[in-house]
């Protein structure tokens, strides 16, 4: 089974740190990239500068200020210079934190969409059994807070943590060096005291954010899951229900939100009284020093301005801890997705499938979505290159797992599965892929214009293949009377168009794709009798001089096929053609006399 998204249990666990940093750094400092490495390297660079002209205004506002003292007016000159030095000093501390960040945002884009990118690749790698497990909501969730996670994470860490400590540092060395031990040593304390209290509070605060998060991804993952089924709650007049569903978990996310809120404001008040009480602490020391005669009075505005310049970073701490550790969670959930072992791979050995004609065989197939229940039970059969075989049978008998087993969507668990006595397991799943085309029972189609959905069938197809394409699938006078003709947008799933004209789309890019073997899944059995008489006969049309299985519910539609296998209980039953299983009087002939039975009675 694939991991589970991040829940409360992930916040209520530190984060693994070194593990994530490991795996993210690469994205960071990508291999062969040179610029990127210039990059960081400049926009170091620049932080330590910026860090070094914000230490010097303390010392240019302090010096202009002793020059102010009485009996030092003949230094006016001196003083004023010193004030615009000062201006100047922090002028070039914002020039120079704008610059870093010019430097440093294609890097962050870069790394961003790089990962993003790897997630989205995998995850298209990944089996169906993990995407019919998945809400896509949640999924998409996960993969939109691992990436905006990246950017942030990068500016604090980068931006924020290291130059925090760097100017600590140097702090202490000044107020060691030009004050005393004490004043270093208090300063150190107070520092250590704010980290353990920010660290504390701000744990609390994540338990409360991740309850909010989870919430917070419940409702996305109601809404989206409710609008994807719009018909399905307007069929049954379900829209004041879904609403109290929906009203149930974004108040409980509401109540989430206002707790995590309000325990911002202890954090608030908590980092601001130890702020403030150690620069009272700091100030009075140093006017008491002046009152000595030890200082001056340069340097009551020395201190003042250092601690104001340390508090400033040090009153985001709880912010930029919370940040951070949300996005180690983050990206440790995003990884998680890109670590997922993809179900189906390609043997260490695989070649292109050569097909020669396109015969398809079944050998002892044994196969079950789940251990204890078996859907394919030993089933064998054949079909010639260029024949038809279809495939018949109660419902859950397996008739469209043999499709997704052929897809390779799946591996068998005994048995083998043969296309021109090529076993499908030692093949790439892309030349595999590509030499099989479907239409399938319910055509799920692109947010997209009817070009594109048929253009889908073959990467790079131009507008004459298009065109031959629809009309093929008798598509292409209804595209003509459209007044966007082939540009005309078909909706979310293609919704805008009826379930005859997407089985037409569907025909024409699979006519596009223009297989050797070719699977119609049901393909006529959502349609009305008229509109399945007309697909049926293109169908037939495309369906010549290729191979071809056709799962079937309705008998009527496969009664020219070569050959017709009958599927029970994860078996082949009886085979034959048409005639021959009628004369079986076995269970398709059951099938067949109930399917006219009800024809006669006009249920069919």
């Amino acid at each position: 089974m694939p991991p589970d998204t991040s829940t409360s249990a992930d916040a209520n666990r530190e984060p693994p740190v070194l593990g994530t940093l490991k795996r993210f750094l690469p994205y960071l400092w990508p291999a062969g990239h040179t610029e990127h490495k210039v990059r960081i390297v400049l926009a170091g660079l620049i932080v330590l500068a910026s860090k070094g002209i914000q230490l010097s205004m303390g010392f240019l506002y302090g010096a202009a200020i002793d020059k102010m003292a009485p009996g030092m007016e003949e230094g006016v000159a001196l003083a004023i210079g010193l004030v615009l030095a000062y201006a100047g000093a922090r002028f070039a501390g914002v020039l120079f934190d704008n610059l870093r960040n010019v430097v440093f945002e294609r890097v962050g884009q870069d790394a961003t969409r790089e990962l993003a990118t790897a997630t989205f690749s995998h995850l298209h790698a990944l089996s169906l059994r993990f995407h019919l497990a998945r809400r896509t909501g949640e999924v998409t969730k996960v993969i939109e807070r691992g990436t905006k996670s990246i950017d942030t994470m990068l500016y604090f860490l980068l931006f924020n943590i290291a130059p925090t400590i760097v100017e600590l540092a140097a702090v202490l060395i000044i107020f060691w060096t030009k004050f005393s031990f004490g004043l270093a040593s208090a300063t150190a304390l107070m520092v250590v005291v704010y980290i353990i209290f920010t660290r504390k509070v701000t744990d609390w605060r994540n338990a409360l954010r991740t309850r909010m998060n989870d919430l917070d991804t419940l409702t996305i993952g109601r809404s989206v899951d409710s609008l994807l089924n719009y018909e399905t709650v307007k069929y049954f007049g379900a829209e004041e229900r879904e609403a109290a569903r929906y009203r149930d978990v974004a108040d409980q996310y509401a109540k989430a939100a206002v707790k995590s809120e309000n325990s911002l404001a202890w954090l608030n008040i908590g980092q601001s009284l130890i702020t403030n009480a150690a620069m009272a602490g700091a100030m009075a020391y140093t006017v008491w020093g002046w009152s000595k005669g030890q200082f001056a009075v340069g340097d009551v505005v020395l201190v003042n301005t250092l601690l104001a310049q340390l508090f400033r970073p040090l009153d985001m701490l709880g912010m930029v801890y919370r940040v951070i550790r949300q996005g180690l969670i983050d990206m440790e959930a995003m990884f998680r997705l890109i670590d997922t072992p993809s179900e189906i791979r390609d043997a260490p050995d695989a070649r292109p499938l050569v097909v020669n004609g396109g015969a398809v065989a079944f050998d002892n197939v044994v196969f079950g979505y789940e251990p204890d229940r078996t859907i394919l039970n030993g089933v064998s059969f054949a079909v010639g290159a260029g024949e038809t075989l279809a495939i018949v049978g109660p419902s859950g008998a397996g008739k469209s797992t043999i499709a997704r087993l052929l897809f390779r969507f799946y591996d068998p668990q005994g048995g083998r599965i043969l296309i021109d006595d090529q076993d499908i397991a030692h093949v790439t799943q892309k030349s595999l892929r590509g030499e099989i085309g479907i239409v399938p029972q319910d055509t799920v189609l692109f947010n997209d214009s009817i070009g594109y959905n048929i253009a889908y069938g073959r990467e790079g197809a131009n507008a004459a293949e298009i065109a031959a394409a629809a009309e093929g699938a008798a598509i292409d006078s209804f595209i003509g009377i459209l007044p966007q003709g082939y540009d005309t947008e078909v909706g979310e799933r293609g919704l805008k168009l009826s379930g005859g004209e997407k089985q037409r789309v569907a025909i024409a890019r699979t006519l596009l794709k223009n297989p050797p073997v070719l699977i119609l899944d049901e393909a006529t059995s959502a349609l009305d009798s008229r509109t399945e008489a007309a697909i049926q006969d293109t169908l037939e049309r495309i369906a010549k001089r290729r191979t071809t299985l056709v799962i079937a519910h309705r008998l009527s539609t496969v009664t020219g096929a070569d050959r017709i296998i009958v599927l029970d209980h994860g078996r082949v039953a009886e085979t034959g053609t048409h005639d021959q299983l009628l004369a079986m009087r076995g269970l398709y002939a059951d099938m067949w006399a109930r399917q006219q039975a009800e024809k006669e009675e006009g249920t069919v």
